[in-house]
């Protein structure tokens, strides 16, 4: 934790270290939908276990800034980080989990989610000046067409209303707004500031909703407790942490099209945790999901040396 509290990620990474910052940021934040499948599968109601994993997550790094007396931020700080944290922590993971409730099935929502890079591309050049090239949507365009390869077999056959998917669209614009306003606004918070201020605001706000909802009461269950603290270490304090810090490095767009390779990723790990068996189509898609992104960070790489 005490690197957490000490790094500052406002500078540019080294190229070796935002290639292991890139491919840890993909395995991290793909165990999120691991830690999803465990709590589904012990019965964990969903809105508990995001409340709780933030509740969770706040206790921890509250503590972390008081043992470490670090200062706290003024509320300008807090209004900013907060306004991030309900777009791309409360909102992105609320409307992913409510699609997914009233019948999108999960390959859906995948490809739905998959469509941020472009939404962030598309923002990001008239507001940050990260300008995408033609080779860049290309990539981008190859990213999208892997991430529908590896999902192609879970689309289809859930039968949910139309406007239910319309719920993870949502999400996906709380996250692509989330980002760019994460690199717009050039924040002075160091990384532990950061990720306390929006856990804690993003743990209130879904607890609020598990309190309307009636399910606030902790989670009775070992199992349910597991896939809790599997999401508070490895998708929080290892992929988000990792998600701001890649975004603040190397910008909204780069960050974004690493996610193309989250269903792929996620595909690995339901293989190795569950023994779901992975589908020749998926193995196409994550090869192809892939090429995409290399296309799209060789061509971004390119236009910054030019």
């Amino acid at each position: 934790m005490s690197d957490l509290s000490s790094a500052s990620s406002r500078g540019r990474l080294g190229r070796t270290a935002i290639v292991v910052a890139s491919i840890a940021l993909v395995i991290t934040w793909s165990s999120g939908f691991v830690g999803a499948e465990l709590a589904a599968r012990a019965d964990g109601e969903p809105i508990t276990v995001l409340a709780w994993r933030f509740v969770v997550l706040a206790g921890i790094l509250v503590a972390t800034m008081l043992v470490l007396r670090r200062r706290w931020p003024g509320a300008r700080s807090w209004l900013r980080q907060g306004a991030i944290a309900l777009l791309s922590q409360a909102g992105y993971l609320l409307m992913i989990f409510e699609g997914v409730r009233f019948g999108v099935d999960g390959g859906t929502a995948a490809l739905i989610a998959a469509l941020q890079p472009m939404l962030v591309a598309t923002v990001a050049g008239r507001f940050l000046g990260e300008r995408a090239n033609g080779w860049m949507w290309f990539g981008m365009v190859v990213g999208l067409a892997g991430v529908a390869l590896v999902v192609s077999g879970q689309i289809g056959g859930s039968g949910a209303p139309l406007w239910a998917h319309a719920l993870p669209l949502v999400g996906v614009l709380c996250l692509a707004t989330g980002t760019v306003l994460q690199r717009r606004w050039h924040m002075h918070d160091d990384l532990l500031q950061t990720i306390t201020m929006q856990s804690v605001v993003a743990g209130a706000a879904f607890m609020l909703v598990a309190l309307v909802r009636g399910h606030a009461a902790p989670p009775t269950s070992l199992a349910v407790w597991g896939a809790v603290l599997w999401l508070v270490v490895l998708a929080s304090l290892g992929g988000y942490v990792l998600y701001v810090t890649v975004t603040r490095s190397h910008g909204a767009t780069f960050v974004s099209t690493m996610l193309y390779l989250t269903p792929p990723t996620t595909m690995l790990w339901v293989w190795l945790f569950f023994g779901v068996p992975i589908a020749p189509l998926g193995i196409a898609g994550l090869v192809v999901a892939a090429v995409g992104v290399a296309i799209v960070l060789t061509a971004q790489r390119r236009a910054s040396a030019a």
